[in-house]
């Protein structure tokens, strides 16, 4: 796996994934940037939702829960010095559907956090990463 970061000037920056696909980032105005982009570290939260969204829709599909949506809310909270990592993560997944097994939806959730999702293990090693679901009915 590779990307290609290139610097467009002040503090922004475009990012191209071996795939082809392009991330515009920059910073806050108060640090030089024009804020036209994503920063790095909102990114990383994005990737890291996006991975464990994944697995849980995955493996609740392979497990036969008649799904139709899934959102994962994902908060952080940093280290106040520098170089100020993620010291807490929290993701809610709220899972629609029509007869949903909780059971199935923990399990999902389990599964990806401590086996399937890459992202969030290789976060889990600086920072205390929790989950919890909330199951909606749909019709």
């Amino acid at each position: 796996m590779k990307a290609n970061i290139k610097w467009t000037g002040g503090v922004g920056f475009v990012g191209t994934s071996d795939s082809g696909h392009t991330v515009i980032m920059d910073g806050a105005p108060d640090v030089g940037g024009q804020n036209q982009g994503s920063r790095p570290m909102e990114l990383v939260l994005i990737g890291t939702g996006g991975c464990t969204a994944f697995d849980v829709m995955h493996i609740l599909r392979k497990s036969r829960q008649e799904v139709s949506g899934c959102v994962a809310e994902v908060e952080a909270k940093r280290a106040e010095t520098d170089p100020k990592v993620f010291t807490n993560i929290h993701i809610h997944f709220v899972i629609t559907g029509k007869n949903l097994d909780a059971k199935k939806v923990q399990h999902a959730i389990e599964l990806s956090a401590t086996k399937y999702c890459s992202a969030s293990i290789m976060l889990a090693k600086t920072a205390k990463v929790t989950h919890d679901f909330d199951i909606v009915e749909s019709e």
